[in-house]
């Protein structure tokens, strides 16, 4: 009775494990559920926001452009706002990573270098469209330039002043960045000609000088 007991015993633990192993197993594809929806949420809200604009674009249409309940949308991200801000996040990621380019360079040449990278960043066309969403949107609503000037201006702008050693140094980054955006906004958004159809070799060559004298003088 002792062996067969002790033999039952044993039968309890292996199963008792491949339970345990069984349960982490379930586990893992839920995390990794969880991480795609709320991948496809973020999808559906640059999509919603690029067609509609950000007083058009509702939590409602998100979810079910994203094929999800409304409340997955709200678990995730919370309001209208919120979902906006993670979106601009994603999607203005390169161009946020600009500030990493002068952070351990010497300022010589930095006007080239930034005016490239960001020109390069519209040039795309995997880039270029979903910052022309959080740009129009921006334009075209006061939340949504809100959260877009907060985002632009907590990593974007005060990490390039904390490389200057000027007592303005905020003020000189954004007139740099008032450079690259003017244009930006004028060429790919408003498409002004000449600026438009003009070679973007042409434009980083006239406009990264009036960079470098914002960031590093003459």
């Amino acid at each position: 009775m002792t062996d067969t007991t002790g033999r039952n015993s044993g039968t309890a633990g292996p199963g008792s494990g491949t339970t345990g192993r069984s349960g982490r197993g379930r586990g893992r594809p839920r995390r990794e559920e969880a991480g795609d929806t709320r991948d496809r949420i973020l999808t559906a809200a640059r999509e919603e926001f690029s067609e509609r604009g950000y007083e058009k674009t509702s939590v409602r249409g998100i979810a079910k452009a994203a094929g999800v309940d409304s409340a997955l949308v709200h678990h995730y991200f919370g309001t209208k706002e919120q979902v906006f801000e993670a979106a601009i996040e994603v999607a203005f990621a390169p161009a946020l990573s600009a500030s990493h380019m002068i952070a351990d360079a010497p300022l010589e040449g930095v006007g080239e270098r930034l005016t490239r990278f960001f020109f390069g960043i519209w040039e795309n066309p995997t880039t270029r469209t979903p910052l022309l969403a959080i740009v129009r949107s921006a334009v075209n609503n006061d939340t949504a330039a809100a959260v877009f000037r907060r985002l632009v201006a907590s990593q974007l702008l005060r990490r390039l002043a904390g490389r200057l050693e000027q007592p303005d140094a905020e003020l000189t980054a954004e007139l740099a960045a008032a450079q690259l955006v003017g244009c930006a906004m004028l060429r790919y958004v408003i498409r002004l000609e000449p600026l438009a159809s003009a070679d973007v070799e042409q434009i980083i060559a006239r406009v990264a000088p009036a960079v470098q004298r914002h960031l590093a003088g003459p």
